[in-house]
């Protein structure tokens, strides 16, 4: 009787050594699942942050562009047509045509082949304008995630810019196949497909106020100054920027971010 017993514990001692290791093994691999998982969520949150910060730095861009001239070819097909404020005038078409041979002479090659030139006699302080000049578009999710904009049916602003693609516009030239090499020697042809398609669902957004004019201090040059620093009057404007990670047209992860820059007038 007592071996008999002993045979029986025995039995249900493995019984139970199995199930827990049963249950081990499981859990186990829940929480390797769930540690995955999540870094894979925190990747697509660093990643929607840096295309946040992506929109930021496109908007000041398109400050200074307009600031200093926007880049123009000045070897486009018919010529650079003159301003539409312009009367057409023997005078004003000479003057335009010495306009050109300028941006000719100061145009700069781009790694993509092409010629530009920046448009000086069109560069200007951006100002806020209506809803519709600007493309103002208040029903988008980036733009209600700015709580503290009050003025929500009256505020006017420089430019909108939605639904920007960072794949397209920003990164695209890197994924390549030229560029293989440069951004990853390991990666194959698959892989890199991979990293465009996860690319290619990430958007940014942008719009900018024009705040007014204000004195700042920035560097000087002056040998009569005892000090490094001069007062000069710039523009101030507030920057609105979002990256999100849009799946199947909806957007999962939202990043909202603004900044304050002063540009010299």
């Amino acid at each position: 009787m007592k071996n008999k017993n002993e045979k029986g514990f025995a039995l249900i001692l493995s019984l139970t050594l199995l199930l827990v290791m049963s249950l081990l093994g499981g859990s186990l691999i829940v929480i390797t699942s769930s540690d995955h998982q999540s870094n894979n969520t925190s990747d697509e949150y660093q990643q929607a942050f840096y295309v946040a910060e992506t929109a930021l730095l496109e908007a000041e861009k398109d400050i200074i562009n307009t600031m200093m001239g926007e880049w123009i070819d000045p070897n486009q097909d018919g010529g650079v047509p003159m301003r539409e404020s312009i009367d057409v005038t023997d005078e004003n078409v000479a003057a335009h045509n010495s306009y050109v041979t300028q941006l000719q002479a100061s145009q700069v090659s781009k790694t993509d082949g092409s010629n530009l030139a920046r448009d000086i006699d069109g560069r200007t302080i951006p100002q806020n304008v209506s809803q519709a000049a600007s493309g103002l578009d208040t029903d988008t999710e980036c733009f209600n995630s700015f709580k503290n904009i009050v003025n929500k049916d009256t505020i006017q602003v420089v430019k909108h810019k939605r639904a920007q693609s960072f794949l397209d516009l920003i990164i695209s030239p890197l994924l390549d196949e030229a560029n293989f090499i440069v951004v990853d020697p390991l990666a194959t042809e698959a892989q890199m497909e991979k990293e465009r398609e996860r690319m290619s669902e990430y958007f940014f957004e942008y719009f900018s106020v024009n705040l007014g004019s204000v004195a700042f201090r920035g560097s000087g040059s002056s040998l009569k100054k005892t000090t490094t620093n001069v007062q000069k009057q710039g523009t101030q404007y507030k920057l609105y920027g979002c990256g999100y990670l849009r799946k199947n047209g909806n957007i999962e992860i939202l990043i909202p971010l603004e900044t304050i820059v002063t540009l010299e007038s």
